[in-house]
């Protein structure tokens, strides 16, 4: 199969998330760099190591008609010239299911090949709840 030229690490994150939402293992593989190098650590799963490993991941994670709906926010990147980090969360609604699951922090690091840009990690676990602001109790002047 030959892979997409991703010129962007943007290119790239488009075309993970694209292939997370249609359940999509040969284009979620296009995305990953070929190199025994790569890691990918799912929500409440063990770390997958290399390019065998994390493809046998994201074939469990895809399971028959397994289909979701990913929204990201509270997006942060750090890009230099041959790397880039992208913190996102990922607010995800599986096909069939009634309301959103908890939201996913998760860390995806693209590195610049000579054949584009390419992901070597993808890690996710459950988001923390919004921090609540302090609110001071009312002060009562007698």
């Amino acid at each position: 199969m030959k892979k997409s030229n991703f010129p962007t690490p943007q290119d790239a994150e488009a075309a993970f998330y694209e292939a997370l939402e249609a359940s999509d293992l040969e284009a979620m593989m296009g995305v990953w760099a070929e190199d025994e190098e790569i890691v990918c650590v799912h929500p409440g799963g063990p770390r997958l190591s290399g390019y065998d490993q994390v493809r046998e991941g994201w074939v469990q994670l895809f399971g028959p008609g397994q289909r979701f709906k990913v929204h990201l926010s509270n997006q942060v990147i750090l890009s230099t010239m041959m790397l880039a980090i992208h913190s996102v969360h990922e607010n995800i609604l599986v096909q069939g299911e009634q309301r959103p699951r908890v939201p996913i922090a998760a860390t995806n690091v693209y590195l610049r090949t000579g054949t584009g840009w390419r992901m070597v990690l993808h890690h996710g676990s459950p988001a923390p709840p919004p921090a609540r602001a302090e609110v001071d109790p009312p002060k009562i002047l007698h």
